[in-house]
């Protein structure tokens, strides 16, 4: 396939674009595959993403395989600790669009096993996006999920607390609604309340873990991943301003403190990653959690 479609060496003779080309190897060979490092690797060593995905993607008309296709993609590169953005720089007019295709996906609903997998890699890819802040291209699309605006998915009490023991944000905080145009409300709404919806995403998977019984471990790894998500979030500084008011809002220390996950042998890694989190940078909570201990 990939001497057909879009191998570097034989790019004389290659044939048309067919997206059920994408569709038939994110099924087969990924998806069927459990996401196997190994296939992934060997679509990776071939230049899957940037002589075919990137290039050929519209994020109209794009698949959901294809936008699904390409942040795998991008975790194996990241993974193997090579050279990510350049691809999308290219021909970034589309970016945009895949970032926000990737965001929805995240939002689904379904958590059913299969889906599972998808949406680990989706955190990861997020995660991966957030800590390249530095590639202007990435972030344009991550500095609206995280900047004072975001604040619209506090409680109004919560906020006005906020507000009195920084005033200056309250002066931003009007200056940004006077900018907002009403044509785009709708959208400007769904980008800030992103990461708030994202937490309740989380703790509603993290809570159907039992005490005791069968556990899925793709259900132990998305929750494993999304700590590591938060724990970068509050790592970086341009993140972490504003995430933090409303991760403490979202009651997540509690939420995760109170998981069954916590009191099973399969939440080891989801338990140290839990203690250094909040020994890090939270120490205020992490002292009260003791003292509730």
């Amino acid at each position: 396939l990939a001497n057909k479609y879009w191998a570097p060496h034989t790019t004389d003779c290659h044939l048309p674009f067919e997206s059920k080309i994408v569709e038939e190897i994110y099924i087969q060979e990924i998806c069927a595959s459990k996401f196997s490092i190994r296939r992934i690797m060997m679509l990776e060593f071939s230049q899957y993403l940037e002589n075919f995905l990137w290039p050929n993607y519209d994020g109209k008309t794009a698949t959901r395989a294809h936008t699904m296709s390409i942040v795998v993609m991008v975790n194996e590169k990241f993974r193997e600790r090579v050279q990510v953005w350049e691809a999308f720089e290219k021909n970034s007019s589309h970016f945009s669009g895949f970032f926000q295709r990737v965001l929805e996906a995240c939002l689904e609903d379904s958590i059913m096993d299969f889906d599972l997998r998808e949406q680990t890699a989706l955190i990861v890819f997020l995660n991966h996006c957030f800590n390249s802040m530095e590639v202007i291209l990435v972030r344009e699309e991550v500095k609206r999920l995280v900047s004072l605006s975001m604040w619209l998915s506090l409680q109004q009490g919560r906020r006005e607390l906020e507000f009195r023991k920084h005033p200056k944000w309250r002066k931003q905080w009007r200056i940004i609604q006077k900018r907002d145009k009403s044509e785009l409300k709708e959208k400007l709404e769904w980008d800030r309340k992103f990461l708030h919806k994202l937490m309740i995403k989380f703790m509603t998977i993290l809570e159907t873990i039992q005490e005791e019984g069968q556990l899925n471990p793709d259900k132990v790894r998305y929750c494993e991943r999304f700590l590591e998500l938060v724990i970068d979030l509050e790592a970086l500084l341009p993140t972490r301003r504003f995430f933090n008011t409303v991760m403490d809002d979202c009651h997540l220390v509690v939420r995760c403190q109170l998981s069954n996950l916590l009191k099973r042998p399969e939440g080891g890694l989801f338990g140290q990653r839990f203690i250094l989190f909040f020994a890090l940078f939270q120490p205020q909570i992490k002292s009260r959690l003791i003292k509730g201990l």
